[in-house]
């Protein structure tokens, strides 16, 4: 069964960190392009990062870009994602998600995990 299992979420202050986990089964891991994905409230869901299968190339949205970094351990099949200076308008549900490096693949997601952020 293909499971992809989020967490690390919770409400924190601006300017605060979080660091989400995110563990990967039933597919190949170790050769997957990997995202983080988020859906603010009342929007659609926005890529924020991806890394390649190996670790060596990341990418990120602009509006987290010096703010986010994306990792992998391919030993324990999970991505991660660092949020450091997190802002009101990061507030979302944050998916990890696989795909090209051209594109996720929006329908290939985990059930998510909340970040709020707000005083």
């Amino acid at each position: 069964e293909v499971q992809l299992v989020e967490s690390g979420g919770g409400l924190v202050q601006p300017g605060g960190s979080l660091r989400l986990s995110c563990a990967a089964s039933g597919f190949s891991f170790r050769t997957s392009t990997m995202y983080w994905v988020r859906q603010a409230p009342g929007k659609g869901l926005e890529w924020v990062s991806r890394i390649n299968s190996n670790g060596l190339a990341t990418a990120y949205a602009d509006s987290v870009k010096g703010r986010f970094t994306i990792s992998r351990d391919n030993a324990k099949n999970t991505v991660y994602l660092q949020m450091n200076s997190l802002k009101p308008e990061d507030t979302a549900v944050y998916y990890c998600s696989r795909g090209s490096w051209a594109q996720p693949e929006y329908n290939f997601r985990g059930q998510g995990t909340q970040v709020t952020v707000s005083s």
